[in-house]
């Protein structure tokens, strides 16, 4: 505005009439005397509009009004530069002086009033813009009340109602006419003396504020409000606002101006605001307008997304209200216009006109040129860009950016890692701006952003320009990277800068898209929308996305990239919100990162990068499915790439190869002791790859998993140095960077070890970095990204040297990275997401707990001398224990960390038990009921015996074996007469075979039970196969350490492998279905071929053959049928049979050698032994022959004539020592054990070699086998049914031992259990004839856990309901018909020695008394050993030198003492109370512990009114989950501890110094402390509400009808118990209701949430309702 008079014809004029005094202002018929102001650079100018709209004029006349009054004003209304224009047009207007001052949250009394600064080493008081302005009659414009935090403003009470203030320097403000009145009675002097100050009577406040509560922030103190005059300033009305937008956009048709506005304020409407959507930024749409001037052709609909950016902050009921809207004006018009192509050229402008640009953008096929401010480098062409990939996508967002650049600052708005950043640089090259990247951060104050106060050499206090003001001064473009981190009110203070700023400054922001529908993260409010113009990153398409990767990383294989871009594309597609979660795990970054790799290493598996890149292995179950799926789904395989050794000089990790560094300071490299193991090895050539990828790296893992092992080794491998840092709650951002202190008055930046290694080009490895908050790990981003960081002191880290000669630079070095080290996301681990934050910036490898070989492996290096089978047992619990972590069963993850201190323990103190030493991890959980039963559980399992004692020793009774007799001879006839010697003959075929059939092996977990974990027992191991229930077990047979089970009823075969956690089941219902055999109850049995044929067994269909498999390991078996006259040999490596015709019918057949068998004819049960050739195909093999077998008894008078039909007969010798000792006579023959009914076993010394008379000598039973009649449990009367199929008798000839399987009804309960004890509920005994001890002994096998209804069909399989096999040389292996494979122990070597080994697990440290030895030099000399006097009465002595068999003295006889002769114990006992009885409560203790809780049970009743019954009732369903609930509650206080996570209170009197005001407290500043407190909810906020749950269950009948055959109603009313249970007393957090469906209704309701059950009976009264329901008619 010029001196001259001005003058707007309105219906308010406004004049400027000059007179000699400095002229008058007249708004309307109100006049105001202007002054000259004695700092006129203090009042603004350029303010005043053209043309003044009449509602500015009356706005300005209310203003003048009040200012003539001498009152305050508070300016009120939306977001937007409006109110700000008119204070300051009224500012001009009038030639006033302004203070202005932004607030934010962190402003502080100081900023206000005034502020300590040292000079000279002197503290002295600044004063601020309200002290100045109030004594040198300038106006306050204060901005922003609603950001400035409670309780501050109110410094500013008195000043505005009285115009006085308290100084802290002393002085005192007052008002201007007081003042004028003591000036009247005393002296100028006299009043400065009083240090009494006047406030100009010039002095006026004006506030800018917004209407609280409509829009966030604090609402105005009431004493404060009543101070301030309002006026409400809305936008400029319609009609105005469209004569501006005339102006401004004179070639724009009036038409689409008006549409334009209409739209604006439409949504600016209170039904807009009620919809929930943000106000329309109207003041913005001058700029929309100057665009569309230049641009005619382009779309409305467009811009609109750029001013409003609706579809990125709304969800769908809001887009779909704005595309309503915009039909409704006719606006959406995005298809018809087409938006700019690309930027065709830059053409830098010279004289005049320099430091501006002409752009040239292609729209179709026309070209648009126009003028935009440029930076000061030359600008670059388009086409021309190193580096940076070009797609049409970003061509278009380039040439959109060049149209907003015209007008306003621009907010880039994408998915984290899709290029943002690069779009903003490519976009500086080409205007030719240097570029001021400044990363924000959550803690960032609006101070940070203007400036630093820093300390001069001599000690004064200085601010510094922060980077952000240097670069607007400098006019160089600033990338705010992160504006969705910051607080609201810290960026509110770019709104408005006072300082000169040069003219081509912008501000490029760039921010993640906002969540929808979330309340933290919805960071676009009304306030950030006026200030930017928004342009949305789409997603690129897979072609651009290809053709950047082929550009990028050119040698990757073709359809690694086609299989990548697949899998992310149909990622990021879906609208499952599990799977998007993946996506932004696949970013055009990661997916860089991938390609480079895989160009480097085409051999890798596209499905390794991908789980590396999402983490997958802490993906929760849900995620991890999800990503299988989707992988297989794309054709992408998994595999494991194996790592080679490491070599000398060169360093190679498998596949890659790296010369050793050479460091200058060898000791940071780091040395650590390592055992290599192939799983670390892959990781560590994994992490190689990345490393000369030039990637930084991120490892994430759980706890105790080696992470530190593995970054030191490969650090120590590399030999290269290292700086440290570890993250924790209280990390800054400044901790990171710097570390301020303070020598001699002066502010010292002490590097800190990121700055030491960034310089130095070490590693810098950043340990727990997710314990730091992630807003404080995010300033790492710009320093991974672009190598660029500014520190606290003004210093700045670049990349490279970019200008030489630079002051402040910290380069770079070219070595430098990171290695940062995270915990897995998630409960138990208390951190913050960094992976979620950060992780698409570091290359990320898991780091896992190493597979049970592995773990095995490095376990042996740590402790050589622990036996092998200790360190098996703790990996497979370890094992079981990590998986039940991941499955959430328990919330602990149990690391190798534990396993290897468990066992350097064992290795140092091998005697202590490994059921003690567990205890050092697992005494943690003691405390906790639920984890220690788990616990426990899980570790009997793998038997770690933790909790039994030595004495829990349960081995079976041994009874003695009647007497050895012998009772008769076998006489094998060899004489010529025909009668007694036939000659069989044999004739040979080819097998017929048919086939092959492919059958489906399908492969089950299998929990093994270590059966001897709290006492000892001839048990070993057991397991469930995974039957079903009408499946039945017909044999079982093992091969070497294999064991396969046959089952029928559908026919199928398992088999479990050594030690192996699965079992296959081959299905062979295909091969033997039902119909064909024609029997209804078919039986298999199985035998097992040897080498060649390892791991081949044969099924053999029992219909009318049986088949003999005493040498099936030599690969032969033999059929014969029952009555049949023939032998049928089949040989099954030469693949014929060979058939033996007999001229007797055979009954049964043993195959007592391979050339020799013992047949017996039916009926007369007659034994014959059949001799054969060796290679029965042989030319000479001449026939067979068969010699009858005569039995003879010793003495007629001892009435045993034969030996009743044998149940097994030996296909082998005893060892002679073992037929000794059975015979009690030294003898060495040839001998067979054979086993009947009538005897526990009988030898037949000779047989089958010697022809002489064969001895035979018998144990024989009292009773035989099978004689005593009854009902069995199990098979009832249907035992009787015939002879069973399998004799269930086996012989351990090594052990010297027949073992057999028997019903209760034949075992002699009664010496085996006292009176008083009733016998267990068994499936059999295992009858151990033990020949070397002459003992035997019945062990009982359990009962199986279920009961099959074919009882009648078993009990031809066996008459017990087991069947056996042998197992080793010492053991045999048993499967009851329930599927339960049990190993047994029977032979007396192997059990003494397991007792062994056992006890040594458990240890004997427990029942030892511990003795103190203090070994002390007492000075005195040793005087000549001696008995010592002995005293008659042999009392304790202790010490002194002087009695015998004293304890601790010294040269007489005793214990513990020094210099005595012997050792001599006179008796005196130590009182040591046993383990045991420790361990024994007394037993009245325990009685009144008991009645105690029953009285505090029954009072509890009493006081809900609940009978005991009742209670008991309701302990059934409670007591089956309590598990379940203790789990669920887990998850739930870990919810609540993240919700009231402290944070830090800054500006505090008291608590820890903060270093961000270490200045601050040198200059003697009070509020310099930081404390942690519950943060105050930010402003506007919406309130935590209680979630709502609700659980529907099914109450119809059928859940009562079926309750029989599934439980189904049991588990519901369980679950419906543990949902109440577990959310008892979180009232707070979760409000939930109950309602039940059936066909009745749909909302049969159960529990309201407004009456949750408070008590047991209120929930079981909750269980009985819902009962009820379902047992009532149903409709």
């Amino acid at each position: 505005m010029g001196r001259g008079a001005w003058l707007c014809k309105t219906h308010d004029e406004v004049k400027l009439l000059n007179t000699s005094s400095g002229g008058t202002v007249k708004i309307g018929e109100i006049s105001f005397q202007l002054k000259p102001p004695r700092n006129p650079e203090l009042v603004p100018v350029n303010h005043m509009m053209d043309t003044m709209p009449q509602t500015v004029a009356q706005h300005l006349r209310w203003i003048m009004q009040k200012d003539l009054l001498g009152q305050d004003v508070f300016l009120i209304g939306p977001p937007g530069p409006l109110r700000r224009s008119i204070a300051m047009q009224y500012l001009e207007l009038t030639k006033r002086e302004v203070e202005y001052v932004a607030l934010s949250r962190d402003t502080t009394e100081t900023d206000l009033k005034q502020r300590r600064e040292i000079r000279a080493g002197t503290a002295f008081y600044v004063d601020q813009c309200a002290v100045r302005a109030a004594t040198q009659g300038r106006i306050l414009i204060l901005e922003g009340l609603e950001k400035a935090e409670r309780n501050v403003l109110p410094v500013l009470n008195n000043l505005l109602e009285n115009r006085e203030m308290q100084l802290e320097d002393g002085r005192f403000l007052m008002a201007a006419q007081r003042y004028d009145k003591l000036l009247e009675e005393h002296t100028k002097e006299e009043l400065d003396a009083w240090k009494i100050v006047r406030v100009s009577e010039d002095f006026r406040v004006i506030a800018l504020g917004l209407p609280v509560p409509r829009y966030t922030g604090n609402p105005l103190d009431p004493p404060l409000r009543s101070r301030f005059q309002a006026r409400d300033i809305y936008y400029l009305p319609f009609k105005d606002q469209l004569e501006i937008l005339y102006n401004a956009g004179p070639a724009v048709s009036v038409e689409r101006v008006s549409q334009l506005l209409s739209f604006a304020t439409t949504l600016c409407s209170q039904e807009s605001t009620n919809l929930g959507l943000p106000d329309f930024p109207v003041d913005n749409l001058t700029s929309a307008v100057r665009i569309l001037d230049l641009f005619p052709m382009m779309s409305t609909q467009q811009l609109v997304q750029r001013l409003y950016p609706y579809e990125a902050m709304l969800g769908k009921e809001g887009r779909a209200a704005v595309d309503g809207v915009l039909r409704r004006f006719e606006l959406l018009d995005a298809a018809q216009c087409p938006p700019p192509n690309e930027v065709v050229s830059v053409e830098p402008l010279s004289g005049p006109q320099e430091g501006r640009a002409t752009i040239t953008l292609r729209i179709l096929d026309r070209h648009v040129s126009f003028q935009v401010l440029a930076g000061r480098r030359p600008p670059r062409a388009p086409s021309y860009s190193p580096g940076f990939v070009s797609t049409p996508t970003h061509a278009r967002l380039l040439a959109e950016m060049m149209q907003s650049h015209l007008v306003k600052d621009m907010c880039l708005i994408g998915a984290k890692g899709c290029g943002k950043s690069v779009i903003a640089k490519e976009f500086a090259n080409l205007l030719g701006y240097n570029i001021e990247p400044i990363m924000l951060y959550q803690d960032m104050t609006a101070r940070d952003l203007l400036q630093q106060r820093y300390t001069l050499p001599n000690g004064d206090t200085a601010w510094r320009a922060s980077p952000l003001v240097s670069a607007a001064q400098e006019g160089k473009l600033v990338l705010l990277d992160g504006v969705h981190r910051v607080n609201l009110g810290t960026l509110a203070v770019l709104s408005r800068s006072i300082f000169p700023i040069h003219p081509a400054f912008r501000i490029i922001a760039l921010a993640e898209p906002p969540v929808v529908g979330s309340s933290s993260q919805q960071w676009l409010s009304p306030e950030i929308i006026t200030m930017f113009l928004f342009h949305t990153m789409k997603p690129l398409d897979v072609a651009e996305e290809t053709t950047i990767i082929q550009a990028m990383a050119p040698n990757t294989p073709a359809e690694a990239v086609q299989q990548l871009l697949h899998l992310t594309h149909s990622l990021r597609k879906t609208s499952d919100p599990t799977v998007q979660s993946l996506a932004s795990s696949l970013s055009t970054r990661q997916l860089l990162r991938i390609c480079r790799r895989l160009s480097r290493h085409p051999e890798e598996k596209v499905a390794h990068a991908v789980h590396k890149a999402c983490l997958s292995r802490f993906l929760p179950s849900l995620a991890r499915s999800a990503l299988q799926k989707s992988l297989s789904t794309c054709g992408i395989e998994d595999d494991l790439v194996l790592p080679g050794q490491i070599k000398d000089g060169v360093l190679t990790l498998g596949q890659v190869s790296v010369p050793v560094y050479s460091p200058d300071e060898k000791m940071k490299v780091p040395d650590v002791l390592f055992y290599d193991n192939a799983q670390h090895m892959i990781v560590m050539e994994d992490m190689l790859k990345d490393f000369l990828l030039g990637e930084h790296l991120l490892l994430v893992g759980n706890q105790g998993v080696g992470k530190n092992k593995i970054v030191d080794r490969f650090l120590h491998l590399m030999n290269r140095p290292r700086e440290y840092l570890q993250l924790h709650r209280d990390t800054t951002v400044q901790t990171l960077t710097l570390q301020p202190s303070v020598r001699n008055g002066i502010i010292v930046y002490e590097d800190s070890p990121l700055v030491k290694a960034v310089k130095m080009g070490y590693i810098l490895v950043i340990d727990e970095a997710d314990k730091a908050p992630t807003n404080v790990t995010c300033i790492l981003k710009t320093l991974v990204e672009s190598g660029e960081m500014i520190l606290a002191d003004g210093r700045r880290i670049v990349s490279s040297m970019t200008t030489t000669g630079r002051p402040n630079i910290i380069v770079m070095h070219p070595d430098f990275r990171m290695l940062v080290l995270a915990n897995r996301p998630g409960f138990p681990f208390l951190g913050n997401d960094f992976f979620g934050a950060l992780g698409d910036i570091f290359s990320c490898h898991a780091v896992d707990n190493p597979k049970p070989q592995a773990e095995f492996a490095m376990l042996k290096q740590y402790g050589p001398d622990v036996p092998d089978a200790v360190l098996q047992k703790l990996v497979a619990a370890f094992g079981e224990l990590r998986a039940m972590a991941d499955q959430g069963t328990i919330t602990y993850p149990y690391s190798t960390r534990e396993v290897v201190n468990i066992v350097k323990h064992l290795q140092k103190f091998p005697e202590e038990g490994l059921a003690n030493v567990v205890r050092n991890v697992f005494d943690f959980d003691t405390y906790n009921k639920e984890m220690r039963e788990i616990l426990i559980t899980t570790l009997h399992k793998h038997g770690i015996p933790i909790g039994a004692k030595p004495s829990s020793v349960n081995l079976a009774k041994e009874l003695p074996l009647p007497e050895c007799r012998m009772t008769g001879y076998w006489t094998t006839n060899q004489g010529g007469n025909a009668r007694r010697k036939f000659l069989c003959p044999t004739e040979s075929n080819p097998i017929d075979v048919k086939g092959p059939v492919y059958l489906r092996v399908q492969g089950y977990p299998l929990e093994r039970h270590e059966a001897r974990a709290l006492s000892f027992t001839e048990q070993q191991t057991h397991w469930q196969i995974p039957i079903s229930e009408v499946n039945i077990i017909c044999d079982v047979t093992t091969a070497n350490d294999a064991i396969y089970v046959a089952t029928c009823n559908p026919v199928s075969l398992f088999a479990i492998k050594g030690r192996s956690a699965t079992a296959h089941c081959i299905d062979l219902y295909d091969v033997f279905p039902r119909s064909i055999s024609g029997i209804g109850q078919p039986l298999v049995t199985l035998a097992a071929l040897g080498n060649p044929l390892d791991g081949h067994v044969v099924l053999h269909e029992e219909q009318s053959f049986k088949m003999c498999r005493e040498f099936a390991h030599k690969n032969w078996l033999l059929f014969y049928k029952e009555d049949g006259n023939q032998l049928d040999v089949l040989d099954v490596l030469e693949g014929k049979v060979h058939t033996i015709s007999l001229p007797i019918n055979l009954k049964q057949v043993f195959l007592v050698a391979e050339d020799r068998w013992l047949l017996i004819e039916s009926k007369t049960e007659r034994k014959f032994l059949l001799t054969k050739p060796m290679h029965m195909g042989a030319e000479d093999s001449g026939v067979c022959q068969l010699h009858t077998i005569s039995e003879d008894p010793v003495s007629t008078g001892f009435g045993m004539t034969s030996v009743s039909a044998p149940h097994d007969i030996s296909s082998d010798q005893l060892s002679s020592e073992n037929l000794s000792t059975a015979l009690g006579q030294k003898i060495v023959s040839p001998n067979r054990v054979l086993a009947d009914a009538s005897s526990f076993a009988t030898l037949i010394v000779g047989f089958p070699d010697l022809l002489s008379p064969n001895e035979v000598y018998s144990f024989r039973r009292k009773t035989s086998l099978g004689a005593v009649k009854g009902t069995d449990v199990f098979f009832g009367g249907a035992r009787h049914a015939g002879p069973a199929k399998r004799s269930n008798c086996v012989t351990l000839l090594g052990a010297n031992q027949v073992v057999r399987a028997i019903p209760t009804l034949d075992v002699p309960l009664a010496d085996i259990y006292p009176k008083d004890v009733t016998p267990p509920m068994t499936a059999a005994y295992l009858e151990v004839t033990d020949l070397n001890a002459k003992k035997v002994k019945y062990i009982p096998v359990p009962r199986s856990q279920s009961l099959s209804p074919y009882t009648a069909w078993m009990s031809k399989v066996s008459n017990t309901y087991v069947v056996l096999a042998p197992m080793g040389s010492g053991g045999i292996v048993t499967v009851d018909m329930g599927g339960c494979v049990r190993i047994w122990e029977t032979g007396l070597d192997n059990l003494q020695r397991s007792l062994l080994e056992w006890k040594s697990m458990i240890g004997a440290e427990d029942g030892r008394p511990v003795q103190i030895t203090v070994e002390r030099d007492s000075g005195l000399d040793v005087s000549s050993p001696r008995h010592g006097k002995v005293d008659p009465k042999n009392a304790p002595h202790v010490g002194g030198n002087q009695w015998a068999g004293g304890t601790g003295g010294r040269d007489t006889a005793g214990l513990g003492g020094m210099g005595g002769p012997y050792r001599l114990d006179a008796g005196h006992n130590v009182y040591q109370v046993s383990q045991m009885e420790k361990d024994a409560v007394p037993e009245e203790v325990k009685k009144a512990a008991r009645e105690m809780a029953e009285k505090a049970f029954k009072q509890r009743l009493k006081e809900i009114q609940m009978s005991e019954y009742d209670a008991a009732t309701y302990e059934r369903f409670s007591g089956a989950v309590r598990r379940q609930v203790q789990s669920l509650r887990v998850i739930l206080d870990s919810l609540q501890a993240k919700g009231k996570e402290r944070q830090w209170l800054k500006n505090q009197a008291l608590g820890e110094l903060d270093d961000a005001k270490i200045i601050d407290g040198l200059t003697g500043e009070k509020s310099i402390y930081k404390r942690r407190g519950e943060l105050e909810p930010e402003l506007g906020s919406p309130q935590q509400k209680p979630k709502r749950l609700r659980l529907l269950v099914d109450v119809s009948g059928s859940m009562y009808r079926f309750n029989g055959v599934d439980g189904r109603l049991e588990r519901s009313m369980e679950a419906v118990c543990m949902v109440m249970e577990a959310l008892e007393n979180y009232e707070h957090k979760f409000k939930y209701d109950i309602v039940g469906h059936s066909g009745d209704g749909f909302d049969i309701e159960l529990v309201k949430s407004s009456k949750i059950p408070k008590n047991d009976k209120e929930r079981l009264k909750v269980l009985k309702v819902s009962r009820q329901h379902r047992d009532g008619p149903t409709v």
